[in-house]
């Protein structure tokens, strides 16, 4: 039989974790293949691309989905379960888990709806709704992007403080601070807290510094933790700084750098996932799709 299409995985799917144990993906894919009778060509099945199977890119979409919904939550690196949320659903006794399913809980509307962005799509519209090609293509970039910042921002909370430290000067270098790698790297210094805090150039020329604090962080960044930050930056006369962290920042820190005087950017885990996107930070490309049109100046004689 064909590929099943990935809403249909997705009840399967946590029917599986409802033991509540830490399981990995080639776990539920196993387990998928046995429950919907899928053969060996079924599972080696390539996207047309070539370039991944076709099976496990539909069981990492539907992972998505509900971990967006809040049905399933990562637990370490590679590792996830069902939530609570999650066998609340099962308790329920669904028929199916679909997309508009999925979309009675916020999570998953947020998912299509993210900070910084206009409204998206949902990637499974009405029949009523009838979409051009160009939307369709451009919805489905967001929806890539949207899981690859998902995936990237797991990925550097279960990295080494070391690590951290080196991708986020790998990211200023890339967005055009600190001028060389080498000086960048030595501009910024180490902290025992997981974290760096340090001093990068500006610009090239070093005509002005900024200061740097970075929290691997699972719990909000409250407003104390930013003031304090602020406090030290008046300790050595500065006038500008960026915090990052993997986390969020509380509308009372928000709130707070707006009113001061001093230039403070705050950098939650969503900003920079999508930061290290744009600029090529941990990430490689798979595929370069060229949408063409037709050259009316070519026929202007006609």
């Amino acid at each position: 039989m064909a590929v099943p299409e990935f809403q249909s995985m997705m009840l399967p799917m946590l029917k599986f974790l409802s033991d509540g144990q830490e399981h990995v993906a080639r776990e539920v894919e196993d387990s998928l293949v046995a429950q919907m009778g899928l053969t060996d060509e079924d599972r080696n099945e390539l996207l047309p691309s070539g370039r991944g199977l076709r099976l496990r890119n539909r069981i990492a979409w539907a992972k998505a989905h509900l971990k967006a919904a809040g049905l399933l939550e990562s637990t370490r690196h590679g590792h996830f379960q069902i939530s609570p949320l999650g066998l609340e659903a099962l308790k329920q006794n669904p028929s199916e888990i679909t997309l508009k399913y999925l979309d009675q809980f916020p999570g998953h509307l947020a998912f299509h709806s993210k900070p910084n962005q206009e409204a998206l799509p949902n990637p499974a519209p009405k029949e009523s709704e009838v979409r051009s090609p160009i939307e369709t293509l451009e919805t489905s970039y967001q929806e890539l992007r949207l899981n690859l910042a998902m995936e990237l921002l797991e990925k550097v909370k279960s990295c080494s403080p070391r690590f951290f430290e080196n991708l986020v000067v790998d990211l200023l270098v890339a967005m055009g601070y600190g001028g060389s790698r080498k000086d960048a790297g030595q501009a910024v210094g180490q902290s025992g807290d997981g974290g760096i805090d340090g001093i990068i150039k500006e610009d090239k020329l070093g005509l002005d510094a900024v200061y740097i604090q970075a929290k691997r962080w699972e719990n909000t960044v409250g407003r104390p933790v930013v003031q304090a930050f602020a406090g030290s930056l008046e300790g050595q006369r500065a006038r500008k700084g960026v915090f990052i962290t993997t986390s969020q920042f509380s509308s009372d820190a928000k709130a707070y750098v707006d009113r001061i005087e001093k230039r403070i950017v705050l950098i939650d885990g969503e900003h920079l996932a999508q930061l290290m996107i744009e600029h090529g930070v941990g990430v490689a490309e798979v595929a370069t799709y060229t949408v063409k049109r037709m050259d009316l100046d070519y026929f202007g004689d006609e």
